[in-house]
């Protein structure tokens, strides 16, 4: 059956496929089909759990206390059973044939690597790894969780028996430097940006398709509310990310 909105699909399908350099930013909106609770909102993870409890200093004071809380949010945060989702797919697929040259996303799980995306920049990190701040040893996050719940608390670092910390950026940390430049560098370059499942409301990355369309890229937006850059988008879909993007890429074709 053809999606409600064909004719602006085609159209946003045309533009991107004649992009030399095209990007897209996802957020909570695009994990939320799989499962994954966003942080905000009246359902959101803050909406039950405590945000000073996931604070960088509380961590630096007590690792231990920390990685108790950590081990239960990250239990509603990461399911077993969560899988990417057509969205996820989408975007890999458009990746892959050269129509997107990275995906920027809010998220911190994961799931467009494991759908496949060639480049993904994590602006907020990875909940699926943990690090150790003195010298940088990274694990997964199966690992660590596994030694916290043995009664490692905190769990340590192999190499110099540091705490290990989430990969994921807690409050008062800034966002990964690398990760930002090349984020901003892209948007930058972008003659098309499709931006999914973001309320663009988090800085900075809300900024982020701002700065694309100062330079004269292409705005397609999918999200099902509003965003604060909507009258600036050349177009708008107030729809479901998991029907439109699948629609978006078969629209572009090869």
């Amino acid at each position: 059956m053809a999606h409600p909105d064909t004719d602006r699909i085609d159209a946003a399908a045309s533009d991107l496929r004649a992009a030399d350099a095209a990007l897209a930013l996802t957020g909570a909106g695009v994990s939320a089909p799989s499962g994954v609770p966003p942080f905000r909102g009246e359902d959101g993870v803050w909406s039950e759990y405590d945000p000073d409890a996931f604070d960088v200093w509380r961590f630096r004071r007590e690792p231990g206390a920390f990685w108790a809380d950590w081990l239960d949010l990250r239990a509603d945060l990461l399911d077993a059973d969560v899988e990417p989702n057509p969205a996820h797919d989408a975007l890999a697929d458009l990746s892959a044939a050269g129509h997107l040259d990275a995906l920027v996303t809010q998220n911190i799980d994961g799931l467009h690597q494991e759908a496949g995306a060639e480049e993904t920049v994590e602006l907020h990190g990875n909940a699926r790894r943990a690090t150790c701040r003195n010298c940088g040893w990274t694990t997964s996050a199966d690992d660590a969780r596994e030694r916290a719940e043995s009664g490692d608390l905190p769990p340590r670092c192999d190499v110099c028996d540091g705490a290990l910390k989430p990969d994921a950026v807690l409050f008062g940390e800034q966002l990964p430097r690398g990760a930002l430049a090349r984020a901003r560098d892209l948007a930058a370059d972008s003659d098309a940006m499709v931006v999914a499942g973001s309320s663009l409301t988090v800085e900075p990355a809300a900024s982020l398709p701002a700065e694309a369309a100062e330079t004269g890229a292409t705005l397609i937006l999918v999200n099902l509310e509003e965003t604060p850059l909507d009258s600036r988008a050349d177009y708008v879909f107030r729809a479901d990310v998991t029907e439109v993007l699948p629609a978006l890429r078969e629209a572009v074709g090869e």
